[in-house]
């Protein structure tokens, strides 16, 4: 069940006012939400948290972007649905605009985001996550949100560093948590990419939801390998992360 703003105790954001609009971005962002904290989690990776002005569900995108002259980027949100604020999951881009004034904020910065909206929705239902990279994101909002229960979570990555929030996923009852590192070996850890893993898993369950998130690459090739091995094409949802 989600929170409401107004008899909760949420820190409310409010649309932008009495500013000209240089494009669009004001009218496709119109919260104006104030930043709580910004972390690293590994090397050029950080976790950013800032007031939340909505409910929303578990999976959900938002668009974000810092002023009217910088194109929005999709994000999906990493925070639970009864968490008092919102939270982004990003790496940032050598080239990218908007990743690397994002690293530089501070509490009591300010961005701008749009209402919550994307079909990726997560549900009480028995389903496999897989993800790669920043693309674990909206697993970490469908757990904190208390939808683990019944999953199982397939993280692949290059290195050791790279399984954002394992602490998190590790910790839930309930769900089995797989981890595949194709650069380094580690007790308890597959060493292999994670498409390798999904091969050579005996049986893969056919009836259950298939949630992709990460890299083209990778759902492309996931998708593929999923539906080569029986699983029906509607039972897979993916989500691309550029």
């Amino acid at each position: 069940m989600l929170l409401h703003l107004q008899t909760n105790g949420f820190v409310l954001c409010y649309p932008r006012q009495n500013k000209p609009a240089m494009n669009n971005n004001s009218a496709a962002c119109p919260f104006r939400c104030q930043v709580i904290d910004i972390i690293e989690v590994a090397a050029g990776v950080s976790y950013l948290t800032f007031e939340r002005p909505f409910d929303f569900e578990a999976g959900q995108v938002i668009s974000l972007t810092l002023t009217d002259n910088i194109a929005p980027r999709l994000y999906s949100i990493a925070s639970g649905v009864n968490e008092p604020h919102l939270g982004i999951l990003f790496d940032v881009k050598p080239q990218g605009i908007l990743t690397n004034l994002l690293v530089k904020l501070r509490k009591g910065d300010y961005v701008q985001v749009s209402k919550p909206y994307g079909s990726f929705l997560g549900g009480s239902e028995p389903a496999v996550w897989i993800a790669t990279g920043t693309g674990v994101a909206p697993f970490i909002s469908m757990s904190k949100s208390g939808f683990a229960k019944g999953k199982t979570l397939i993280q692949g990555a290059r290195t050791l560093n790279g399984f954002y929030f394992s602490n998190l996923f590790e910790q839930e009852d309930g769900l089995s948590y797989t981890r595949c590192c194709s650069q380094a070996s580690a007790a308890g850890i597959y060493a292999g990419r994670l498409t390798a893993y999904l091969r050579e898993t005996p049986s893969l369950p056919l009836k259950e939801k298939y949630y992709l998130c990460g890299n083209p690459l990778m759902v492309n090739e996931v998708r593929d390998l999923l539906i080569e091995r029986g699983v029906p094409y509607e039972n897979i949802l993916s989500e691309i992360f550029f």
